[in-house]
């Protein structure tokens, strides 16, 4: 399991970084405040860490037409507790965006690595 969280954790960083280009590209170029950017970064980040951690992290685990949708549902629940820790802490508490949402992508790194390997990609122990 440590060797598949490592991998995990390198496909987070690609997802991540697509993540937080979106993110401060609509923030700073003034197209988004940060709590609709961050979710728009969230969508793309997604995009890229199903790509990846299907292929790299969780090869051999369920079909596609299993893995996509159960995938989404974490990924749904993972842009849920984004959007709650934004608003809570950049939106009502006035906290800079940046540094809350390294907090939030470290909790949705965990509850995501949890969730895929034990549901959405369940049987893959590569």
């Amino acid at each position: 399991m440590p060797r598949q969280f490592a991998r995990y954790a390198a496909v987070g960083l690609a997802a991540t970084t697509m993540h937080y280009a979106v993110l401060a590209g609509l923030v700073e170029s003034d197209a988004a405040a940060p709590l609709p950017a961050t979710l728009a970064g969230y969508v793309a980040g997604g995009l890229v860490s199903y790509a990846l951690n299907r292929r790299l992290t969780f090869a051999g685990g369920r079909p596609h037409r299993e893995a996509a949708w159960r995938f989404a549902l974490v990924a749904a629940g993972g842009f849920g507790w984004t959007g709650l820790l934004m608003a809570l802490f950049v939106g009502r508490l006035g906290a800079p965006y940046l540094p809350v949402q390294a907090a939030t992508t470290l909790v949705v790194l965990i509850w995501g690595f949890l969730a895929n390997r034990l549901w959405s990609f369940a049987g893959s122990l590569s």
